[in-house]
């Protein structure tokens, strides 16, 4: 009971001192695994500079433990950690757990900020690209209208589709997760910090500056909120340990209402990012998430 009044409080106050959520027409989470903060500040990176200039910008957001990648996606995504969602390691399949949710929805998934806003939201677009199979798997199908999987570390395809889907869908809310993990291979197979890792980030970049040019082109930038994510960072050849190298990465969100030029000072953890979502969209979250909305990034 003092939770649910605790949250009821919060809302409440988060009205009163911001107003209204500030109204987009989509929001496109960019997604690149293994992101550390010294390889982020290292690599050039125009495009992804651009577009967080125009909004705000962490370097210093913790991610969950640990530092490894299944757990911190899904954490990001369900504004929740492994204590909750119960995945804690890269081999979860939803008939092999190891330690059960604490819900579940029919089909035995935590639910994630797709499952919410596919209930709560009408006509919202759901879209999710991806180039690591796993990372799918603690998703239900149902929540998407569009799912694209690519192999062999392969991503630009994906930004193409995930460039239709939005103008597609350009007349109604749409929830994007645009996501590669070349960037966390590129880590593990030459190391974190070595030019090759740092070129990745850079092929990214040029990626992403061509979406969001495509975007402008089209009208429909400026009505967008973007969020840059990772999910660890790395030192040598792996990650999963409780380094400062591992556990902060960089974290941003640009769009209608968002502070421009913003550092984000406040304590921020990957968790958040679902909960931000559901603000921006005016939904409230889940008893069972922990994350919180950093409201400083807001107007």
């Amino acid at each position: 009971m003092k939770k649910l009044i605790t949250s009821i409080t919060f809302l409440c106050a988060a009205f009163f001192v911001f107003g209204a959520p500030p109204k987009g027409k989509r929001i496109v989470m960019i997604s690149l695994d293994g992101i550390s903060v010294a390889g982020f500040e290292k690599a050039h990176t125009p495009n992804l500079d651009r577009l967080i200039a125009e909004g705000s910008l962490s370097m210093s957001t913790r991610v969950v433990m640990p530092s490894v990648t299944l757990p911190n996606w899904t954490s990001h995504l369900t504004g929740s950690g492994p204590e909750q969602h119960g995945i804690v390691d890269n081999g979860w399949q939803i008939d092999k757990i190891k330690l059960p949710s604490v819900v579940k929805d029919e089909q035995g998934y935590y639910p994630s900020v797709f499952t919410v806003v596919k209930k709560e939201v009408p006509r919202i677009k759901t879209a999710f690209y991806y180039n690591w199979i796993n990372l799918f798997y603690p998703h239900n199908k149902k929540n998407f209208d569009e799912v694209s999987y690519l192999e062999d570390d392969a991503y630009i395809q994906n930004y193409t589709k995930a460039f239709d889907f939005i103008v597609k869908n350009k007349k109604d809310p749409t929830l994007v997760f645009l996501y590669s993990v070349h960037t966390d291979h590129a880590g593990h197979k030459h190391k974190w910090m070595s030019p090759e890792y740092i070129k990745s980030i850079e092929e990214a970049d040029i990626q992403i500056g061509l979406f969001l040019d495509k975007l402008k082109k089209e009208n429909l930038y400026e009505d967008t909120h973007f969020m840059f994510l990772s999910d660890h960072g790395g030192i040598e050849f792996g990650h999963g340990g409780v380094t400062v190298d591992e556990m902060i990465v960089p974290w941003g969100i640009t769009g209608p209402g968002i502070k421009k030029g913003f550092k984000i000072e406040q304590p921020n953890n990957t968790v958040n990012t679902a909960s931000t979502i559901l603000y921006l969209l005016g939904v409230k979250q889940p008893l069972a998430w922990t994350g919180q909305v950093p409201l400083s990034v807001f107007k």
